[in-house]
Formats: C-alpha cells, sequence, structure tokens
C-alpha cells in the first residue's frame, strides 16, 4: 500500500537548481535511506515529503488517515515539564480514554442503572466498546513503554522528575528522538537521527527501528546503521533521484552495475551512430545508395540519443604526511584521572602510544573522551597520574567543535594565513583537493556548512605534516563519500593516531587498537572494532553464566566459580574451533572454484585446431589436466572429511 508519493518534484534557489524530476514512492512497512552527498538536497527532500516545505515545481500526496513524525538533526524539547510529564503528553488521548473507562465502570455500580436493564445493557455495550479501544491501544502498558524508550537512550528511573530546562542540548535531542519514537506515527522520517548518539545508544536504536510498525525514511551517515536498517535506497546525485531494492552495501553494488551497464549502452549507441554517420556521408551523393543514404539520415534524426554517464561527483583528494619520525614510544599514560571542576569522569587510564598504531577511543557520552584528548594537548590538566611524550613528537590536534576556526575570515585566508611562505596558486591547488574551487575560497568561513568547515580543518591539519595526530569526531558533519576519502588517506598515513569516533565503521577500518573509557577507567583491547565487540560479548557471556551460576546455587561468598568457568572456556573453544573448520572449509571451496576453472579452460584449449594438431603441446596440456583432477579429487576427499569435522562438533 502506497503511503505516500512525490511527483515531479524540484525545488530552486534562484537560478541554481538543487534537484528537480524527483520521482519518490514510499509504501507500507518500507525502510528507506535517502542518500547523497552534502548539499545534494536530502534534508530539504524532506522537509518537503513531511509537508514542511512546498516544492517550487510537483506535489506531494499521502493517504488522509497517514500520520507522519518529522525529526531534523537540530530538533530538542523546549519545556517547562518534567521528562517523564512531557512524555505523557504523547498518551493524553490514552489517558483520557482511561479516565473515560473508568467513569463507565462506575456507572456500572449505580443503583439506577443496575435496576433498569435497558440502562445496564447500554452502560455494558459502552464499557466493552472502551475496552476494546483499550487493548487496542495498549493502554495498559503505555507507562512501561515510556520507562524501555527513555532508559534506550539513558534516562533512568532517577532522572524521570528532572526539569527539562535543566538538560543539555544533546539530552534534549535524544528526549526528541524518544518522544517522537512513542508517538507511534504511520511514517517516521529522521534526519540525521545517529548524530552525537555514542555507540550503545545507537546499537539499542537499530534494534528499536527493526522492530518499529510504521514506515521508516532516513537520511544518516551512518553506514552501519543503513546496512542494518535500509530495505530499499534512493540516492539523489547530480540534481536526480535513483531507486535501489536493498540495504547501503547493495546499493553500492547495483550502482556500479548501473554505471557499468549505462556506460556499455552508451558506447554501443555512439558505434552506431559513427557507422550511421560514415554511411550517410559516403552514399547520400550516389544516385545507386542515395535512398539507404536518407533512410540511415531518419533513423539518426529519430534516434533517443543518450547522455554519457556521468558516474559519481568529484570527490575531495587529500593525504596526511610527516615532516619528521617520531621515535617508536610516542606516547606514555600512567593511573591518570580525567575530569574538570574536581569532578573525575573516568580513572585509572594507562596508555602505551607507540609509532604507528591506531587507537580509537570508545565509551558512553559524557565519560571523558573529548577531555582525555583535551588534556594530553594541555588544555585541560590531568586529575591525577603522569603524561610523558617520547621524542620528535609533533602533535595536530582536530576539534569536534571547530573552535579553531575564525567565522570573520575567508576560507583562502584561514589557510594562507598559518602558511604566508606559501604562494597563492599552490594554496588554491591545496584548497581545490579539498573541494574548495573558485569563489568558494572567498566565502567566510561563517558562511559555511558543517561538512565545509569540517573540510577546512582538515586541509589546516594536513599542513601541518604532525607525526602525531589527536583527533576529536572527524567525522561528524562528513558525508559518506568524504568519510571514505578520509579514511584511504588515514590508512595510508605513516604517522601514530589517537582518535575519537561513533562511526564504527570507520573506527573498523581504522583502529589496530581500542581503548574503552568507563568510570572504571580504560581498558586496552589490541584489535579493530569487529575484535572489541567479539570480546565484549565474551565478557558479557561470562558474566551471564556467573550470574546464573550464583542464581542456581544461591552460592555464598566461597561458591567456587570454576564449573561456571569451566563451562564458559568449553564453549568459547567450541566456537574457536568452528570458525577455524568454517575458514578450512571456505579456504577448500574457493581452491575448487578455480581448479574447475582451470579445468574447464584446459578443455576448451584443447578443443582449438591450433591445438589438437600439435601432439606435443596436446601431452602437456593433459598432463596438467590430469594433474589438476588428482588435486581436485584430494580436495574434495578433504572437503568432506572437514565437513564431518563440523558436524561432529556440533553433536
Amino acid at each position: 500500500m502506497i503511503l505516500l508519493q512525490g511527483q515531479s518534484l524540484a525545488r530552486f534557489f534562484g537560478p541554481t537548481v538543487l534537484f528537480e524530476d524527483i520521482q519518490i514512492t514510499i509504501q507500507d512497512n518500507e525502510r528507506i535511506a535517502l542518500v547523497g552527498r552534502n548539499g545534494a538536497g536530502k534534508s530539504t527532500l524532506l522537509k518537503i515529503l513531511a509537508g514542511i516545505e512546498p516544492p517550487d515545481v510537483g506535489s506531494v500526496a499521502k493517504k488522509k488517515e497517514v500520520t507522519i513524525g518529522y525529526l531534523d538533526q537540530h530538533s530538542a524539547v523546549d519545556s517547562n515539564k518534567t521528562i517523564w510529564e512531557e512524555m505523557l503528553t504523547v498518551f493524553d488521548p490514552v489517558i483520557t480514554l482511561m479516565d473515560e473507562a473508568e467513569k463507565a465502570a462506575m456507572r456500572l455500580a449505580d443503583p439506577a442503572v443496575i435496576n433498569d436493564p435497558e440502562a445496564m445493557d447500554s452502560a455494558l455495550k459502552h464499557y466493552d466498546t472502551l475496552q476494546q479501544k483499550l487493548l487496542k491501544q495498549d493502554a495498559y502498558g503505555y507507562e512501561s513503554e515510556i520507562r524501555s524508550v527513555l532508559h534506550g537512550f539513558k534516562f533512568y528511573e532517577e532522572d524521570l522528575n528532572r526539569p527539562i530546562s535543566q538538560l543539555s542540548g544533546g539530552q534534549k535531542t535524544r528526549l526528541a528522538m524518544a518522544k517522537i519514537l512513542l508517538e507511534k506515527n504511520d511514517l517516521l522520517i529522521l534526519d540525521e537521527p545517529t548524530n552525537h548518539l555514542d555507540i550503545e545508544t545507537l546499537a539499542w536504536l537499530e534494534n528499536y527501528l527493526l522492530g518499529y510498525r510504521g514506515t521508516l525514511l532516513v537520511v544518516s551517515h551512518d553506514r552501519y546503521f543503513l546496512d542494518k536498517i535500509a530495505t530499499g535506497v534512493y540516492e539523489i546525485s547530480r540534481h536526480q533521484i535513483h531507486h535501489y531494492k536493498g540495504n547501503y552495501s547493495f546499493y553500492l553494488q547495483e550502482k556500479a552495475i548501473r554505471l557499468e551497464l549505462e556506460m556499455k549502452q552508451y558506447e554501443k549507441q555512439q558505434d552506431e551512430i559513427a557507422k550511421l554517420e560514415d554511411y550517410v556521408a559516403r552514399n547520400l551523393v550516389r544516385a545507386s545508395t542515395t535512398k539507404m543514404a536518407q533512410s540511415r539520415r531518419k533513423r539518426l534524426e529519430k534516434m533517443d540519443r543518450l547522455d554519457r554517464p556521468k558516474g559519481d561527483e568529484r570527490s575531495a583528494r587529500f593525504s596526511f604526511e610527516t615532516k619528521r619520525e617520531s621515535g617508536n614510544v610516542v606516547m606514555t599514560l600512567e593511573d591518570a584521572a580525567i575530569g574538570y571542576d574536581g569532578t573525575v569522569l573516568s580513572n585509572p587510564i594507562n596508555l602505551d602510544l607507540r609509532k604507528h598504531q591506531a587507537v580509537g577511543v570508545v565509551g558512553p557520552n559524557g565519560i571523558g573522551k573529548s577531555t582525555l584528548l583535551k588534556s594530553l594537548i594541555n588544555q585541560l590538566p590531568l586529575i591525577e597520574g603522569k603524561l610523558k611524550f617520547g621524542t620528535n613528537v609533533d602533535i595536530g590536534y582536530y576539534d569536534q567543535e571547530l573552535s579553531n576556526l575564525s567565522r570573520n575570515k575567508t576560507v583562502l585566508a584561514e589557510v594562507w594565513d598559518l602558511h604566508s611562505t606559501m604562494n597563492e596558486k599552490d594554496i588554491r591547488s591545496i584548497l581545490g583537493s579539498f573541494l574548495f574551487t573558485g569563489e568558494d575560497v572567498e566565502k567566510t568561513i561563517a558562511s559555511l556548512s558543517g561538512g565545509e568547515k569540517a573540510r577546512v580543518a582538515l586541509c589546516k591539519l594536513a599542513l601541518e605534516q604532525n607525526n602525531l595526530l589527536l583527533l576529536d569526531e572527524p567525522t561528524n558533519h562528513l558525508d559518506i563519500d568524504s568519510k571514505e576519502v578520509l579514511e584511504n588517506a588515514l590508512i595510508e598515513y605513516d604517522g601514530t593516531l589517537l582518535f575519537i569516533s561513533h562511526d564504527r565503521y570507520f573506527i573498523n577500518r581504522i583502529a589496530t587498537t581500542i581503548l574503552e573509557l568507563s568510570a572504571d577507567g580504560g581498558m586496552i583491547y589490541i584489535g579493530d572494532y569487529d575484535y572489541y565487540m567479539e570480546k565484549k560479548q565474551e565478557e558479557e557471556e561470562l558474566a551471564r553464566l556467573l550470574a546464573e551460576e550464583a542464581e542456581t546455587q544461591n552460592a555464598s561468598e566461597n561458591t567456587s566459580k570454576e564449573p561456571v568457568l569451566s563451562t564458559y572456556h568449553a564453549s568459547k573453544e567450541k566456537a574457536k574451533q568452528e570458525r577455524r573448520i568454517i575458514r578450512a572449509i571456505e579456504s577448500l571451496e574457493t581452491e575448487l572454484e578455480e581448479i574447475e576453472e582451470k579445468i574447464a579452460e584446459i578443455e576448451q584449449t584443447l578443443t582449438l585446431p591450433e591445438v589438437f594438431g600439435d601432439h606435443e603441446k596436446v601431452q602437456t596440456l593433459n598432463d596438467d589436466l590430469l594433474a589438476l583432477q588428482n588435486r581436485q579429487e584430494a580436495i574434495m576427499s578433504e572437503w568432506e572429511d572437514t565437513h564431518m569435522a563440523l558436524d561432529a562438533l556440533d553433536e
């Protein structure tokens, strides 16, 4: 069932086209991701579809009874109520209905009604109708639902009576998201809902949205999030829109296939045009062929000519280089306590940072991740502990607030003032690699979008050529394409990295080590983000088994934990063996495919006339074929044995 349709939508800013001829159809229960570069018009299109802004051209049609919830990037609850009182407003109709049902129940106990069969029958019917409405709206579970959603956004029982006026900006934003989820609209439109959420809250939101009964239309730059949530993708590019059925990874594959197919179709048509034009030019003036030439010329005139596929839009291109090498020991942090105004956020933190390491810092919001970086550059003093840098360490710092940019300067002046010995042409060339070309460099910093400001800050950082980069949420404000460019630049970087990010895909590509911060201090995990999550799951499983054992045995302080640990380690060892066997099976299957391809190639070669007449060549090919077939049999036998081992492990 179609909930909403946008037909021939367009938005112009003076003579500039933001997008045009946009066709979008949203079906019931779809999970749609809207993607595209910063500035492509994603947020504007969402506002048009939500009915907040009118289109310049086209129309939006929706079913009358469809309710739409819209949450933009800057939504926040501004109220004088407490958190609990504000959430209750969502359920005002349900609360009114419950009051009505309570009065209907009291009426059933009224002696005047009891003694009047007709009035009693009417009162029972009315009460029954109200009860059915209450059940349909899950009226008796709304309080637990409020608590569940608030808990997901890290508002706990002790927070419920806090006045909203006392909350931080980030908390008000999370509260706005909680409120719109509780409204249960038929169509939920979310513009960058993952911004500024920590990883734990992100994971909760993903799972909640997977179970959401309505339809979702989401703009996000979080690739993990889009892969998990989306069942369809609309991409805005070069003022147009394309639709793909599948998640974000599927969209990337299908987009590449589509562009390749479009290029083949274009080249095929160009070949046909060239041949027709050549024939017309050679035969039009000859009496014997002029009619055929005229016929081909008409075909050319009627032909619907394809535009050359433009492919992806231009991407930024940059790298981070170092002007000198640091020592092997870059930094040591011993028993550090971080915080401010006497408040300790995390303690103790120990970190031994070595050259070429890439350490990703994770942890819940408010635990002190940004405070840690500011303490390392001495913006905030350590409350306790020792900090020591190695030899020849040059520190570069990226601030997520972009506070080191001068609002009143132009883009050109912001960069050139720091590198006044460089000539203007070189500065403009460098800015061009960060997508600032022509008149863009004359814009003031204050007039730039968040993504543009981030690119200016990254440009300044790249020119410093430091060998230790401290990056606080460097992917904030960047679109997916710019994130990928940044990732590739950091992967090629020859220095050392310590960075904070909530982008799980980014962390997984960059980090070689994870530093997890909590109130109890720092915990090091040597590996990427996937490894970190695997270890966390193991820790949670162990904690669960220990809790179950304690509950089952009513364990005293002296109860041995060995049975639980034994079970846990056995389970862990079995999982390891399964992974090892599965990898072996996959490797064997890959080798089998390669051998089958080689056998097919040799068999095809043996059929060629120039080969089967050459006895020496045939003999060589037959020897190769026999060796491959023997190897094929050996692998098949090994594959069967490996599968039996896997089956035995499951028994």
